[in-house]
Parts: C-alpha cells; structure tokens; sequence
C-alpha cells in the first residue's frame, strides 16, 4: 500500500489529477460555509433540524448529511447533491419506459452527451423546485431574509436564485472532477459531505456521559467489524469459466485458451441506496410548501421513518439492485460478443442459451448482494429509532457502503493508471 502511494505521486500526470480533485473537493467545502444573501447571524450558526416537525426529523437529517452541513448553515450550497442525484435516477428509469431514450443510451458517446444534457437540463428544473422547498423551510425556522431596506421579495428572488446557482456549480464541479480528475466527481462529493460531518456526530454522540461514550465505541467497533464484509462484497466476482475455439489465421493457429468471465456479486455498487433514499425524501422536500397541511406532513414523517420507511427502502433497494444491474451489464450483448470472438462457456450452446445462463448467474448473485445491502441500510435505522445515538445517525450503514465503494472505485482507478506507467498497484 505505501509503495502504491509513493509510486502515485511518481507519475506526474496522476500527481495533477489527484490535486485537481483535492482542490476542487476543497473548493466546495469552502463554498459549504458561504450564507446566502441577507440571512442573520443567528441562522449562521446552525439551524437544528431536530425539531418536532415532521419533515424537519429523518429526512431533512439526511439531506443535512448528504449536503455536508450545507443545509443547516442556510449556505448556498444548501441544495446539495441531491437535485443532480434525483434528475439522474428519472433519466435512468426512463431509458427503461421510452424506446428512443433507451436507444439513445445504446449510441455510445454521442448519445451519453446527449442524456448527460437532459439530466442538466432537468437538475436546473429540479433546482428552481428544491429552492423554493428550502425557502420555506428557512422561514418556518424563524429566519427573516431582509436588510438594507429592500422588500422582502426581493430577498426570496435572491436567496432562490443563489440556491440555484450552487446547485448548478455544484454539478459542474463534480463533472470537472470526473473528467479531469480522479474518480467519480459526484460520488467523491457525497464521500466529502460524510466525512465533513463525522467530527461533530462523534462529539454530540459522546458528550452525554460514560453511556454515550461506551455507545460511540461500541458503534465504532461494529462499523469496523462491517467495513472487511463490505470491502468482501464489493470485490466478489461470480467467474464463469470460457473457452475459446481454435482458428487458423493464415499459418497460424489462434485461440484455444481458456480464460472466465467475471461478474462483480454487488454489480450496482451502492447506487441501489443512493436510488431508493432519494425517492423516500423526496415527499419530504415536497411537504415543505406545505407546512400547515396535516396529512402531506403525515405522509412525509411516515416516509421518512419508522417500519414504512424500513420496508420500502428493502423493496427499493433490492428493485433498484436488479434495475441498475440490467442497465450496465446486459447478457443478451455479452454472449454476441462471446459468440463473435469464438468463445463459449463448456457445456452451453452459443447464442441465446448463452445469454440465459449468464442471466441466471446474475440474477443468482443480485439477490444476496441486494439483501446485504438492504439489511446495511435499515440496521443502522432500527437502532438509532430505539438508542437515538447521533453517530449511528450519521455515520450508519449507508454512509459506510458509500464511503468504502467510493474509496474502492478511485483505489481501482488510480491502480488503473499505475498499470499503465509499469507500476504495481493497491490491489494483489
């Protein structure tokens, strides 16, 4: 491992990839803490968002962390992540339901660039709609958006605007990172966000006295025991064996190897929990412009926690598991392309029997792996319903599947790009 990390810092183009992403993730820390315009002292000191309101418990509690405390310091980066996720996860279920975009999605290049535009375009809409949300929200807390004199309207126009703009520069700083960076631009934020608010989830977790600091060990201990689990998930691969048939290309004889095909246990990575939590929130954003409706508020409290929550974030996750899954990695393709190269699996016909058995074998090992990933998720929930540890909250399973695949996948990049300069990598 330390050799790897010297050996990364050798390579010149590598070493500007990985500051460029340090001071882009930098960069929107710094923004994180900038108050939107005409907001009081007293509302940069933190909002709670702990209150009796129904919307203000679970759900805004999550949006808080995936927006790394943005949210409660009323910053312009209060929107978060969450605009660019949500639009994202319409696009992907719509390739699903309308032919052309599903067909667009199979052009390439050209096409990705194409639905890469329609996810902006929908993120901005999606902007304009969470901002207004936040706006009211702001105000059911007490703040007061004025100075200077000026009408108050004008202060809504320029607090929904700033919103809007950090949500859009947020999307552009997570492409940046993605295209001249290392790793995902959009995971690395929401692993910047988790660990921005680790410090003070362990402090408020442990200050109550001895109970809550053996409690914050205790959870401690178990997030350690569950990372190697994790880390075992995510690198499994299911490997069907193939076989390729010899072929006579001029004087030579080609082929005739065997080699396997490897399928990763947890294809879909944590996308199934970012999917489903952000359908389960959503409501949550929605009840904010009604904040004297009792039965939206109801619905939201209901959606955001307690058994409903926990049973439909398993059946999304584990929907999501299997969506995901057929969106990346399509059998029908793979055994073509089997077929084309002269390979075939000992024992299957080449074609279409192909493609049913690497269906099965996907399908076999989804399962499992979404349950593992569901149980992760709603664990953490269970328990802090019953201990109300703010650690757990904070830094419970979801945030941990996230942070260990997000380090994961930049590990497996960056090793990517020791390969090619000859250097060993993390992984043996």
């Amino acid at each position: 491992m330390l050799t790897g990390l010297k050996n990364t810092f050798r390579i010149e183009e590598l070493r500007g990839k990985i500051l460029f992403t340090v001071a882009m993730l930098l960069l929107y820390r710094l923004g994180a803490h900038v108050p939107v315009p005409g907001i009081p002292f007293q509302g940069m000191l933190g909002l709670s968002l702990n209150s009796g309101n129904a919307v203000a418990g679970g759900a805004m509690a999550l949006l808080n962390l995936f927006s790394g405390g943005a949210l409660s310091y009323v910053s312009v980066f209060s929107l978060g992540i969450m605009p660019y996720i949500t639009s994202s996860i319409i696009l992907q279920l719509f390739q699903g339901i309308i032919p052309s975009l599903h067909e667009l999605a199979r052009e390439g290049e050209v096409g990705q660039t194409k639905i890469t535009q329609y996810t902006r375009y929908l993120t901005l809409a999606l902007a304009i709609l969470n901002s207004v949300g936040y706006l009211f929200l702001f105000k059911s807390f007490g703040i007061n958006f004025n100075g200077a004199g000026a009408p108050e309207w004008i202060f809504d126009i320029m607090i929904v605007g700033t919103l809007v703009a950090g949500a859009m520069l947020i999307m552009w700083i997570g492409e940046l990172i993605t295209q001249r960076g290392i790793g995902n631009g959009m995971s690395l934020i929401i692993f910047a966000n988790i660990m921005a608010g680790l410090p003070k989830a362990i402090f408020r977790s442990s200050e109550g006295g001895t109970t809550d600091l053996i409690m914050t060990v205790v959870v401690f201990a178990v997030i350690l025991c569950v990372i190697p689990l994790i880390v075992f998930l995510e690198r499994g691969q299911r490997r069907i064996p193939v076989q390729y048939a010899k072929r006579v290309v001029g004087r030579r004889i080609m082929g005739g190897q065997s080699t396997y095909l490897p399928i990763k246990v947890n294809t879909a990575g944590v996308i199934p929990i970012i999917f489903a939590s952000a359908l389960l929130y959503f409501p949550a954003q929605i009840a904010v412009f009604f904040p004297n409706v009792g039965w939206v508020q109801a619905m939201a409290g209901a959606l955001s926690g307690g058994w409903i929550n926990w049973v439909l974030n398993v059946v999304l996750i584990v929907f999501f598991a299997y969506f995901y899954t057929s969106m990346v990695f399509n059998p029908d393709d793979t055994a073509d392309n089997l077929k084309k190269q002269g390979g075939f699996i000992p024992g299957v016909r080449p074609g279409k029997a192909t493609a049913t058995y690497i269906k099965n074998a996907l399908n076999k090992i989804t399962l499992p792996s979404a349950i593992f990933l569901a149980l992760i998720a709603i664990v953490p929930s269970i328990v802090f319903s019953f201990t109300g540890n703010q650690l757990i909250q904070a830094f419970g399973g979801t945030s941990v599947l996230i942070m260990v695949g997000v380090v994961l996948d930049t590990l497996a990049k960056v090793e990517s790009q020791l390969k090619m300069y000859d250097y060993d990598g993390f992984f043996k």
